[in-house]
């Protein structure tokens, strides 16, 4: 679920693009190494889009009332559709969506058994805060891709509307009962090391993604700005953690 609002987001340099994503797919599509790490990232985030709309069904189950599972099935509803945008372009440019996926299945799967939310609330947790580290990512990646493929990041992790929806729930909840605030800070901050963590992972093990971030393709990152994106992705999550009333 994508449930940042424009606050939430971490900030990037407004610079004018220039090397490749100043390009449009055609032109960059040319270097093969260039054209292997966009696959890999439009895989990942189409499985990543898949897995959200799952989840949002299991959650649905937990949902206390009849206007809250409604709500999670128009977010899962918005959720297949940016799966079908991605899948839609990927076989457009002449690949087979399921094998772009393939790579990443097992390492977004584990992340997901290994932070299975056991209530309702802590499922709006993992997608208003998980899911957000996630989506900075993807955005600090998206200012080095090529314009066409921007484009289509971007819109696929916009904000889906339901921000005030999940920090009006939880905060309802915290109000309540404010004990509630420290377990939920708790499974905030191991949801926090685990998405990292698997996003570590996953890099390491696809070259094409791991050479885009490093330097060598797309204008990469250098060292010292992987250490200053991550700053920017901890301070977005720490925002986002006071908006739910909760201490990061």
């Amino acid at each position: 679920m994508r449930f940042m609002t424009s606050s939430d987001k971490p900030e990037t340099a407004s610079a004018e693009p220039t090397g490749v994503a100043a390009q449009g797919w055609a032109r960059a599509a040319a270097d093969p190494q260039y054209r292997a790490a966009v696959v890999d990232l439009l895989g990942a985030l189409a499985y990543g889009e898949l897995a959200a709309f799952e989840r949002l069904a299991e959650d649905a189950k937990l949902a206390p009332s009849l206007a809250d599972k409604a709500e999670l099935a128009k977010m899962a509803s918005s959720e297949f559709q940016h799966f079908e945008r991605l899948r839609n372009r990927l076989t457009e440019i002449g690949e087979d969506a399921t094998q772009a996926m393939e790579p990443f299945v097992a390492a977004l799967d584990g992340f997901h058994r290994q932070t299975a939310p056991s209530d309702w609330l802590e499922g709006l947790v993992k997608a208003y805060v998980g899911d957000s580290i996630a989506s900075d990512f993807y955005r600090e990646v998206a200012a080095r891709l090529d314009s066409d493929t921007r484009e289509l990041v971007l819109a696929v992790l916009d904000d889906t509307g339901h921000a005030g929806f999940a920090v009006d729930r939880v905060r309802a909840a915290i109000d309540a009962d404010p004990r509630v605030g420290g377990r939920l800070a708790l499974w905030a901050r191991r949801l926090m090391g685990e998405a990292l963590s698997q996003s570590q992972r996953v890099v390491a093990d696809r070259d094409a993604l791991s050479t885009m971030l490093v330097g060598g393709v797309a204008d990469g990152f250098d060292l010292a700005e992987v250490g200053r994106m991550f700053s920017r992705i901890t301070e977005a999550h720490t925002k986002r953690m006071a908006a739910l009333g909760l201490a990061a």
